[in-house]
């Protein structure tokens, strides 16, 4: 494939908004992950506190999940209405109230009530802001701005922990409870980098006072090409799409990945902290560690396979290491158990950064686009599944191993489901870096927030 050359008012113009806008958005993303986790790190004291036993505890982390899948698209399309300035700034300032509210949770509804409406304020940021993108940028510089704000969620999941412990130790201050201290401090601290968010974020080309005219004139000449390329595209209903069965394997294999990422972000600290003898800030540190390994894994493995005709060997692989890597957690010592949890997490991100070229690949072009989209929204709901399954069967038999149990075999299950998945030959277009999850495709961006 030959390579895109761009004009150099065009260039100029893409890296005045790449060092302009993508800063803000990572810092919003980042800390759109930690509000949407730190849940993790306080189910000891919710049980304490307020009575949240493990099985409200899986299914409120769950809920989240059922509130963003509902308002996703309606926020989109409000975007588009209000312009991203206003429309990602009320996200944000949105959800930073509904956390600061879950410091005042007294009783398991109100619980289950401020996570479901957690996910109503969040929805369409993530998808929202690649939405900005296609607003702002050509395809041809659009991967590029992809994986560098993506980098953000990966960055998210390091810092989290070691902030939020941090902010559990503020435990008694006045009359407080820690976990109190950590929703509302995280939660301010999301209100008023959403306010800042509203004097950077600028809407529309032509309205950014740091472009010349030429510059502006140019990058929305090539917007609009692009806008005009993806209105030829032809259309396919979503329910045409369910029962295509690529799109179903796909699903299905995307389903999977997100049971094991979203179960290990919402009880890693609970498993962590059964080593004993642990601050809140030392579980936060140690659940860094899964996190970082796999992110160092995810980006040199990105490395290697990016030039591979057939991605599906690596992929069966690291769906192979997830699901070792869950089962080995159910033996041995606590300590052992964190060494496997985080073979179990290398395996999940490495899965996410081959997923979605490979997906790509295996589509063919003219469902491309939203075939990807129904793989994200449906497969997205193992985001519900594993953290109220862990939860009742935590409940139920007194320890986390039948979760576990079940995290490998849906594994080992989308390992059988990759090998039926056909390739449509040659590797996959996209950037390097896009990892978990970018690629673009007939000019549009299609998604996976799997973790």
């Amino acid at each position: 494939m030959s390579q895109v050359v761009i004009p150099d008012v065009e260039r100029r113009a893409v890296g005045k908004f790449l060092r302009r806008m993508l800063p803000i958005l990572v810092l919003m993303l980042l800390i759109n992950q930690m509000d949407r986790t730190n849940v993790g790190f306080v189910q000891d004291e919710l049980r304490a506190d307020v009575g949240v036993s493990a099985t409200a505890y899986g299914l409120g982390a769950g809920l989240f999940f059922i509130g963003y899948a509902l308002f996703e698209v309606p926020s989109n399309m409000l975007l588009e209405r209000f312009g991203a300035r206003v429309w990602l700034t009320r996200i944000m300032i949105t959800w930073g109230a509904v956390i600061v509210a879950m410091c005042f949770i007294h009783n398991v509804w109100m619980f289950y009530a401020l996570r479901f409406l957690l996910g109503v304020a969040e929805a369409g940021f993530f998808p929202g802001v690649l939405l900005y993108f296609t607003q702002w940028l050509p395809d041809s510089s659009r991967g590029r701005a992809s994986a560098i704000f993506l980098g953000g969620s990966a960055t998210a999941y390091i810092v989290t922990g070691p902030i939020t412990g941090a902010l559990l130790e503020l435990d008694g201050i006045g009359g407080f409870a820690g976990w109190r201290w950590m929703f509302a401090l995280e939660g301010l601290l999301s209100i008023v980098v959403g306010f800042i968010a509203g004097f950077f974020l600028v809407s529309r080309i032509q309205d950014a006072r740091w472009l010349t005219q030429e510059e502006k004139d140019a990058l929305s000449a090539a917007v609009t090409r692009d806008e005009e390329a993806r209105s030829r595209a032809p259309k396919v209903s979503r329910l045409k799409l369910l029962i295509h069965p690529q799109v179903a394997l796909l699903t299905t294999v995307f389903f999977a990945m997100a049971l094991t990422g979203y179960a290990i972000t919402f009880w890693l600290p609970s498993l962590v902290d059964e080593i004993g003898g642990l601050s809140p800030f030392q579980v936060g540190l140690l659940s860094a560690i899964p996190w970082i390994c796999a992110v160092i894994a995810m980006y040199t493995v990105s490395h290697f396979t990016d030039g591979a005709p057939d991605r599906r060997p690596y992929l069966a692989i690291a769906l192979v290491l997830s699901a070792i890597g869950t089962f080995l957690a159910t033996l041995g010592s606590p300590w052992f158990g964190l060494a496997a949890i985080t073979l179990a997490a290398v395996g999940g991100k490495v899965a996410a950064t081959l997923f979605w070229p490979m997906a790509q690949s295996g589509l063919d072009l003219k469902i491309a686009a939203p075939g990807l989209a129904v793989v994200n929204s449906i497969g997205n709901l193992g985001g519900f599944v594993s953290p109220t399954l862990f939860g009742y069967l935590k409940d139920t038999t007194g320890s986390t191993n039948g979760g576990l149990y079940t995290l490998s075999t849906a594994s080992i299950l989308a390992v059988i489901g990759v090998a039926l998945i056909r390739r449509s030959g040659g590797p996959a277009t996209g950037s390097r870096g896009d990892g978990d999850a970018s690629t673009v495709v007939k000019g549009q961006v299609a998604t996976g927030e799997a973790r």
